[in-house]
């Protein structure tokens, strides 16, 4: 199939990997041109301006940091969607369902199937090949593209014709940054009482609240390793638009407030770039630790 991706960073571009690797027609554009560099030197085709992308694709994908740069890829002069095109464009950022609409709404006028398929997983588990994928919008486009999508990623959930799939994702968001709160004031609760930190992880790991996050992030844990997997600020952005989501309905959504503020403090202590498991050191900090 001819796809194009826009939005080449920390999971655009593994993305892009899975799909030239599966034997599709590849092109790929970035606001910057590095990361568009190891494509080229492939033999992949770089686009100048996204609206170029339907003159060699059928699908665009496009997966960028927020809803402005989304909205600013499809929507803007020489966007996506300032041209009519017979195609499928499959947003798979994470964005609210305001901006989602929006973008919905130009590709009805102009004549595009959208599909919103926000994903579960990071850079590595893209490259690994176990990628979650909730997806939302036609659902003939949706059976039309399963194939593809599962050369992205193979856990596919269909589970709405429109902005199902943006609430379902900042769910299961929600969910991590709560959890990852839980599992530092353990650790830190353990740690105080003079419980090692690896022993307290095999302990939680084995238990009823254990969990493959738990597991996932063990061995970071004990190395005391905060190298990113999902920043702390991208963290606060998602927990905020599951926040609106919730406002929106009279949703009330406590623990994620608070969750929100403390990832907020990861942040106004300098580890904003750091994983979102930032939320240990913070609080053994705190602690006295």
């Amino acid at each position: 199939m001819r796809v194009a991706v826009l939005g080449l960073g920390r999971m655009g571009a593994p993305i892009a990997g899975r799909l030239e690797q599966a034997g599709h027609e590849l092109s790929v554009w970035n606001r910057s041109p590095g990361p568009t560099e190891p494509f080229a030197d492939r033999g992949v085709h770089v686009l100048g301006t996204p609206r170029e992308a339907w003159e060699r694709a059928d699908v665009c994908v496009t997966m960028l940091a927020d809803g402005p740069a989304v909205e600013a890829v499809t929507l803007g002069d020489e966007g996506l969607l300032s041209v009519d095109a017979d195609g499928t464009l499959v947003d798979m950022s994470t964005i609210g369902a305001d901006s989602s609409a929006r973008v919905a709404e130009e590709c009805e006028r102009r004549g595009v199937s959208f599909l919103r398929a926000p994903v579960s997983g990071n850079p590595s588990v893209i490259v690994a090949g176990n990628l979650g994928i909730m997806v939302s919008g036609p659902k003939d486009a949706f059976d039309r593209l399963a194939g593809t999508l599962r050369d992205i990623g193979p856990n596919l959930f269909y589970v709405g014709a429109a902005e199902e799939a943006r609430i379902v994702k900042l769910a299961v968001n929600l969910m991590i940054g709560g959890t990852a709160q839980l599992i530092a004031e353990a650790l830190v609760l353990a740690e105080k009482h003079g419980v090692e930190r690896a022993k307290m992880l095999e302990v939680m790991g084995g238990s009823a609240a254990g969990s493959p996050f738990v597991k996932y992030k063990t061995d970071a844990l004990v190395a005391d390793d905060y190298t990113s997997t999902f920043t702390s600020s991208l963290l606060f952005k998602d927990l905020a638009l599951a926040l609106e989501a919730g406002h929106q309905v009279a949703a009330p959504l406590p623990l994620t407030a608070a969750t929100q503020q403390m990832v907020q403090g990861c942040m106004a202590m300098g580890m904003g770039d750091d994983d979102f498991m930032a939320l240990l050191p913070r609080l053994r900090r705190e602690a006295g630790l």
